[in-house]
């Protein structure tokens, strides 16, 4: 398919789905910023993906099964850089300090092992 079909298609798709889009990054995202950055990702893979659109489903599902999937792979990639704060850092063992890193191990697995046997709280 060449680009000028792809931008064709694109732009019938944003101006068709484009209110739809910001609702369902809406939905993804609480904070205003990351919403804007995921609408745009959006954005970008959906003109991306019409250079594969055979039109064997409809426009619609194309759309928002593409944008579903770059909200979904958003959240994932999110998850794994979560950021950490300073304190985090300073607690942390150093690279290679394997009794530190075991001794919180153990330490977690203790806590753990409490939790799991206390009773269920008294519901009156």
């Amino acid at each position: 398919m060449g680009t000028g079909t792809q931008d064709l298609l694109y732009t019938q798709a944003a101006a068709e789905f484009g209110p739809a889009l910001e609702r369902l990054a809406r939905a993804y995202e609480a904070d205003p910023d990351q919403r804007r950055d995921l609408l745009q990702d959006i954005h970008l893979a959906l003109w991306r993906s019409f250079a594969h659109f055979n039109a064997q489903c409809s426009l619609r599902t194309w759309v928002y099964r593409v944008a579903h999937n770059t909200g979904i792979s958003g959240r994932i990639r999110r998850r794994r850089a979560r950021l950490v704060s300073l304190d985090e850092v300073a607690e942390m063992p150093a690279p290679g300090d394997t009794e530190t890193a075991a001794g919180q191990a153990q330490a977690l697995a203790r806590l753990s092992a409490l939790i799991r046997s206390l009773k269920p709280p008294d519901d009156r």
